[in-house]
């Protein structure tokens, strides 16, 4: 039998104390939480990048096709055919209304860091523009009855005049000013929602965004239609109440009588030019029949002066100030602010002889030059004909010319200093008066008879003239007064605008005609420490690249002065031959002196100065254009950023910092 023993198993008694018996081990498990958390991380950036890939397609094409139909937007507006505007603007509607449904899936993403601020830029600039094309909307109902007017083509033709080309100028100012009553309400329409774009887009950062990408400007881009935005935004809004003076200012309720006066540019002044000539006008709705006209010397001489003459004049302009400091009517127009002026002259003019007047309307040589740009060439009985071909014998517009010879046949007048009498004058010193009745009677009639299809440029010029200055309002009416000044048509120097400012005035006070060949060139560099404090360099860099002829161009002797925010603190100031003490004007602090610009010569002028206030966020400027000034060159320099242009009208800058 089998021992028993043998059916158990058998245990190797032998080993030692030390030795352990093999034990399989195995393998602690992870958690599977983990593993699934990882995978749906991993499954949730799949997922993000591939919503992002569809939509970031889907919107791509969107862009595209709004991108289509803003450009053919763009070019049927270019056309100025109403019959294409309107399809273009629906067109872009309907495609940014589309790119919006399919960017508010992805408008959460603003959230986001880093790639937020971009994906909410997207959303500002989709709002703007849907606020944009419902405003142009308003516009294109606003102006259909206007569009012959307006050099459109195919308007509605509901209210149109009818276009058979032998309405003038005059039937359509009567036409336009008989519906200002049904423009009125469409404004406040228009200016709700070109504030909503305004808004909409100055929360975009132009800085976030490089200067160029693929060769095309970004960051400018962005901060032009900005800028542009907000001088329209302004524009809209101070149009209303200019529109509701209109009537007034037109005569429709009884008629007006508005003093004309010619100022000379080329001699510059501080409101714009010397008043060299003026006119008693009279409008009854809106009907303009000239009264008189006369030279201004012919006016002062009828004026007694009492009041004495600011410094400047006296020490620099001499001849009859040097036998009396007293103030001469013709150099009332002291002022940077032409009303300020205007309280002064108006008064005076009054003790002269002027009759009561409305109002003041000065005008300098450019208007005239708009004008026969528009108009073409025009004949004045008894002086010849008036254009704006160039002269070679100025290199300026024949019309210029001609005045400026007729006016000072290469002479200037000569003052004694013991009697104040003129001891010599040019030959036709006497008569210049007889050439600024006819002349003006010829341009209004040949403006206010023009066939339709001149209209539209003479609109332009007449608007271009009053942006750029060149044509200024001062009225006794309170109301019309505040209308005209808050339009920009008032040459005010503006004291409410809360930032940096800038204004440089320069007055010639020598009597000849350099202004016609010199120019400024401006430059401002602005430092903003770490606590947002502001030290800026200001140059000014005068030219006059002709030579010296005894007549229009000689020796050129400008008072400059500077207007600042109140309070700066001026540090330094170089290039001046005589400087005055900073002071205190019109809410500004002004830097002031003397210095002489040679013919074919160059002269520099410096001022520095730090801020009364600390800058934080964004840098805001003002800048505001002499009356009488064409276009000089500024460069702003702030860090890295540099903005270039031509001063044609008032210009508001800003920043980021």
């Amino acid at each position: 039998m089998p021992n028993e023993n043998s059916l158990l198993p058998k245990i190797d008694l032998s080993a030692t104390s030390e030795e352990k018996p093999n034990v399989v081990s195995v393998e602690p498990k992870k958690p599977a939480g983990k593993r699934y958390i990882w995978l749906t991380v991993v499954g949730i950036i799949v997922a993000f990048l591939l919503f992002n890939l569809v939509l970031g397609l889907l919107l791509y094409q969107k862009g595209k096709n709004l991108l289509s139909n803003i450009n053919f937007l763009s070019v049927s507006a270019k056309s100025q055919d109403l019959t294409k505007i309107k399809p273009g603007i629906d067109g872009t509607i309907n495609s940014l209304n589309s790119f919006a449904s399919t960017y508010k899936l992805i408008a959460w993403e603003k959230f986001i860091p880093f790639a937020g601020p971009y994906v909410s830029d997207v959303g500002h600039a989709v709002k703007a523009g849907q606020a944009g094309l419902a405003a142009g909307e308003t516009v294109l109902t606003t102006v259909a009855p206007y569009a012959d007017l307006l050099g459109l083509k195919d308007g509605s033709g509901s209210a149109t005049l009818a276009k058979t080309g032998t309405e003038t100028a005059q039937d359509r100012i009567n036409f336009v000013v008989s519906t200002i009553p049904s423009i009125i309400p469409q404004i406040d329409s228009i200016s709700s929602q070109v504030k909503i774009v305004q808004d909409e887009l100055s929360q975009i950062n132009p800085d976030r965004y490089p200067e160029t990408f693929q060769g095309k400007p970004i960051k400018s881009q962005i901060q032009n239609v900005q800028s542009l935005v907000s001088e329209a935004a302004t524009f809209i809004v101070n149009g209303k109440p200019f529109l509701q003076s209109a009537p007034y200012l037109l005569g429709m309720d009884s008629p007006r009588t508005y003093m004309i006066l010619f100022q000379n540019d080329k001699e510059l002044r501080p409101t714009g030019g010397f008043m060299t000539a003026y006119a008693i006008m009279k409008v009854d709705k809106a009907k303009f029949t000239p009264v008189t006209s006369d030279d201004i010397y012919s006016l002062d001489a009828k004026y007694t002066p009492v009041i004495k003459a600011p410094q400047p004049i006296i020490d620099y302009i001499k001849g009859p100030y040097a036998l009396s400091p007293n103030w001469r009517l013709r150099d009332m127009n002291w002022s940077p602010d032409f009303a300020t002026s205007m309280e002064t002259m108006v008064p005076a003019a009054e003790k002269s002889g002027i009759g009561k007047i409305d109002g003041v309307i000065a005008v300098d040589t450019q208007l005239l030059v708009n004008l026969l740009n528009a108009i073409g060439p025009i004949g004045v009985p008894g002086f010849g004909n008036f254009s704006t071909t160039i002269n070679p014998k100025c290199g300026c517009a024949d019309v210029i010319y001609q005045l400026e010879s007729f006016a000072d046949i290469e002479g200037a007048v000569i003052w004694s200093p013991t009697t104040g009498k003129i001891i010599s004058a040019p030959a036709n010193y006497n008569n210049r008066k007889a050439i600024i009745g006819p002349l003006m009677n010829s341009i209004m009639a040949n403006a206010l008879g023009q066939p339709k299809d001149k209209l539209s440029g003479l609109m332009q010029a007449v608007f271009t003239s009053l942006v750029e200055k060149h044509v200024l309002f001062y009225m006794l009416d309170t109301n019309a007064e505040t209308a005209v000044s808050d339009f920009g048509v008032g040459g005010t120097i503006n004291q409410t605008f809360t930032g940096d400012y800038l204004h440089i005035n320069d007055a010639n006070l020598g009597g000849r005609k350099s202004n016609l060949y010199a120019y400024d060139e401006v430059e401002q560099d602005i430092s903003v420490a770490g606590d947002g404090s502001v030290t800026k360099t200001l140059t000014i860099t005068y030219k006059n690249p002709q030579g010296q002829d005894g007549w229009l161009n000689s020796v050129l002797p400008t008072w400059v002065r500077v207007y600042v925010p109140k309070g700066s603190q001026l540090i330094s100031s170089e290039g001046l031959e005589a400087k005055a003490d900073p002071y205190e004007d019109l809410g500004k602090t002004v830097f002031a002196g003397y210095f002489q610009l040679r013919p074919e010569g160059v002269s520099k002028v410096t001022f520095k100065y730090k801020l009364p206030f600390k800058v934080s966020g964004q840098y805001n400027l003002l800048i505001q254009k002499q009356p009488g000034t064409d276009g000089f060159l500024y460069t702003v320099n702030l860090g890295n950023h540099t903005e270039e242009f031509y001063l044609k009208e008032d210009k508001e800058l800003t920043i980021g910092l």
